[in-house]
Formats: structure tokens, sequence, C-alpha cells
């Protein structure tokens, strides 16, 4: 039986992803699912694996680029209200993955827990952050939590504590296909101070990014003790520009994209500036931004 004809209430097939990412880019994919439970999504996942058909996870689409030809096998929304239920318990914040990390932050701080809140204006799932350690010059969501619940590519669910959690610079343990719900251990603080702080760190981080209109995404981590928009200057490539994608005047790592851009527009933009820097400076610059 065809998996979108057993599974027909939650896929569908030759979906645009372009729409549901950032930048706004790419083809379609095969097959597009938004389960509305963990035991749909279980099931969806261990009948994927038993057929062989490829499946990835998309979150929330702020650091995604989808080529052109789009996405083969099963794409997986976790959109649903049910993958982002938040309790608090005392000091302990548990939050679904498929939950926007903004609206975890807002409920950290209106709690009175601290930690969180250097992460304003980072945007995206409570997965996404989780699977890449989104992080700011305050710190980086890894530090707090305690325990995940993930999904494994063959469909078992399973539990990790926090000796078995480790993170690095943009990177984690948790490689799982999906982050179920993620426990974070935080500190208690006046909600009030909290807010006050969270606001203006907020407003400064913004007056560094592209305005909030333009349809954009971060290009590169950055290289360890180096910041890869001084390297992007530093080599000479502020504003460049490869047809319909250009680097941002207000922070060279971000690209923005105009409505005439393409997926290969932008990739041969990261081409350029990563061979530049690396002939000019000697540093590899490793991708932030996710291709599909």
């Amino acid at each position: 039986m065809p998996i979108d004809t057993e599974f027909e209430s939650i896929v569908q097939t030759n979906v645009p992803l372009a729409p549901r990412t950032w930048l706004g880019l790419g083809g379609p994919a095969e097959y597009f699912a938004e389960p509305t439970s963990i035991d749909e999504l279980v099931s969806l996942v261990a009948r994927c694996h038993a057929e062989g058909i490829a499946t990835r996870l998309m979150g929330g689409g702020s650091n995604l680029l989808v080529r052109e030809q789009g996405v083969a096998g099963m794409v997986i929304s976790l959109a649903h209200s049910a993958f982002a239920a938040t309790t608090v318990d005392g000091s302990r914040l548990k939050v679904g993955g498929g939950a926007s990390l903004a609206h975890v932050i807002n409920e950290a701080v209106r709690a009175g827990l601290a930690g969180l809140e250097p992460l304003v204006g980072i945007p995206g799932t409570v997965g996404g952050a989780m699977h890449g350690n989104a992080g700011s010059r305050g710190g980086d969501v890894g530090q707090w939590a305690v325990e995940a619940t993930v999904l494994t590519r063959s469909g078992e669910v399973a539990e990790r504590k926090r000796d078995e959690l480790v993170f690095a610079y943009r990177e984690s343990s948790l490689d799982e296909l999906a982050i179920l719900d993620v426990t974070f251990d935080l500190e208690s603080e006046d909600a009030e101070q909290l807010t006050k702080r969270m606001q203006k760190q907020w407003i400064v981080k913004k007056s560094g990014q592209p305005m909030t209109h333009q349809r954009t995404a971060c290009l590169f981590k950055n290289p360890r003790g180096m910041s890869a928009s001084m390297l992007i200057e530093q080599a000479g490539l502020a504003g460049l520009k490869v047809e319909g994608a250009e680097l941002s005047s207000r922070h060279s790592n971000f690209v923005v994209v105009s409505d005439e851009a393409t997926p290969a527009h932008v990739l041969k933009l990261i081409d350029q500036i990563r061979s530049r820097v690396a002939e000019r400076l000697g540093v590899e610059l490793e991708t932030q931004l996710e291709i599909w």
C-alpha cells in the first residue's frame, strides 16, 4: 500500500517547500507530512524506515536552503501543537521540540527562570536549536539542558540524560531524526528584571542583523576564536552579490535574497566566499546554513 494512502490524513505529495523556509527558495518534497501526535509520528517514521524511504525533519526553516530540484523521500514537520507543549515545574522547564524558541524564551522569562534569554532573536524551533546548539555571546542552549526525548530514524523513542548529552560550538550529540522534548534546568530570578534584560538584548541583536522584512539566512559558523563576518570583510567581500543573492550591508555573514534569486545563486555566493576567504586568509569556513 502506498505510504500516502495509508497515511492520507497527514501525508501529501509534491509539496512546495520554498514557502516554508525563510529564504523562500527551492523545489518540492516528494512526500510531506504533518503528524498530529507522537504516535502518528512514530508509526510514519517506522513505516518509512521499513520501506527504505529517506526521512528529513523540517523545523522553522530559518537556516535551510532547498535546492531547485527539491527533496526525495519524506519531509516531516512538527508544526502541530502536539509537539509544542510547555510546562514549568520549579526551576525546570519542559518543552516540545516543535515549539518556537522565541515562545519558550518568553515562557521562561514570564515564569522568572533565567538562562535562555541571551538566545532572544534566534529563530527556529527548540529541536533545531538543540540539534545545532544555538547560542550567542551570552551562552548556548545546550548548557541548560538536562534531558531530552528523541526519535531515531528507525522509529524508536529514546531518553537521553544529561551525562549522555554532549554540546560543542553549533553542534551536539543529538543527531537523531527528531527531538521530541527537552527539559531545561534554569535559575530563578525576578521576572520583571529578566524581561528588561531580554528586551535590551533583543534591541542590540536586531540592530546588527538584516531587516525583519528581508528574506535572509546566516551562512557560516564562526571559526574558533574568529568572526565569520569579519573574515568575509577582511577578504574584501563585503556586499558581494551573485545575481539575486547578496551579502547584507548590516551583517556580512547573512545572505539576503531578492524575488529573482534561485538556490543556485545562493550556492554560488557561498562557494565564492569560501574559496576567497581560504585563498586570502587561509581559513576554511564551514556552512551554518543547512542545504537539502
